[in-house]
Order: structure tokens, then sequence, then C-alpha cells
């Protein structure tokens, strides 16, 4: 992570409050600016990645298909489709799915209090994932999802918990 990367800080109703540098924010738990993305295949399963063991927080876990902080002045639409590529090699149309707010303790003295701007999208191509980022990936029903992630939480990233049980996306795929 380079030491020059800010999150936008944001109240609760998203207005933007302020920047600060991503692990200072991520050290103090203030709210800021965040997306999610989830691409789906034509078989109606979502790609998931695997966070490369070098990730500094939540290495090795499971989660959507990226997530990202949008930079000073980038709309969130524009990042999550930046992100997609950076991670992923992935280019696919995203559309607004709803937003939530979470707060999550990921370890080593970092808490994840976001304002998460959640996208989908749909793609049916081969991830080419950048190996500092994606350590795996795989396709894999909601279904089936939900009930590893309850067998096993220690495999899943917190954030990822949270977004699963999101009313739109329960009612979006059983």
């Amino acid at each position: 992570m380079s030491a020059d990367e800010y999150v936008v800080l944001v109240d609760r109703d998203d207005v933007a409050v302020g920047t600060q540098e991503k692990l200072r924010a991520h050290v103090a738990g203030e709210l800021h600016r965040a997306c999610s993305v989830l691409v789906f295949n034509e078989a109606g399963e979502l790609l998931l990645q695997r966070r490369a063991a070098t990730k500094y927080h939540s290495p090795g876990l499971w989660s959507n298909t990226c997530c990202t902080h949008p930079r000073p002045g980038e709309l969130a639409s524009d990042a999550a489709r930046r992100r997609l590529g950076e991670e992923l090699g992935v280019d696919c149309e995203l559309a607004p799915l709803f937003t939530f707010i979470y707060r999550a303790d990921v370890g080593a003295g970092l808490t994840e209090h976001e304002y998460d701007h959640v996208f989908v999208g749909h793609c049916d191509a081969t991830p080419q994932p950048d190996p500092t980022e994606v350590g795996d990936w795989r396709w894999e029903s909601l279904t089936s999802i939900r009930s590893d992630a309850a067998r096993h939480p220690e495999n899943y990233t917190a954030w990822f918990h949270v977004l699963l049980e999101q009313p739109e996306l329960r009612r979006r795929v059983a």
C-alpha cells in the first residue's frame, strides 16, 4: 500500500467531510467511502476472490469480486470499474445496487468503517488476476457461499459477511 493513498471521509449521509491517509483512517476507524463489486456470470454464480496473502489486512480470506476506496474526486462508480480491472483483469458494465454502512474489526488494530456503495455486473470472462491483490478466485452460487460462510466464517472477510445479509442481495438471488 502506497503511503500517499487517501480515502474520502464521509458523514452518515455520504457527504464528504475531508480526506485522510488510508492506513490512518483504518487505525482510527473513521467512516469513509468505499465500494464493493459483485460480478455474476450467466449461470448466476458470483465471482469470488481470495485476497492475496500479502494484503495488509484480511489476507488469504475469501470475499466479493472486489472492493476499493474511491480516490478524492473520483466517483464511486468509476472507482469500482477501475478496481475490477486492476484486481481481476475484467471489465464489464456496473450498475449501482444499494449502499450500506458497517463497522468491523479486521485485526492488527485496524477497523473498516465504511459507507459502502455496492455495484453489480455480469460477465463470463476468465479473470486474469493481479497476484499482489488476488490469491485465488472461483465462481459460486450465493446459496453455496452462504452455506460455506455459515460453516466456516473464519474463511471470509468481515465485510463480506455483512454484505451477504443485506436485504437487497438476499432478494436478488437466493
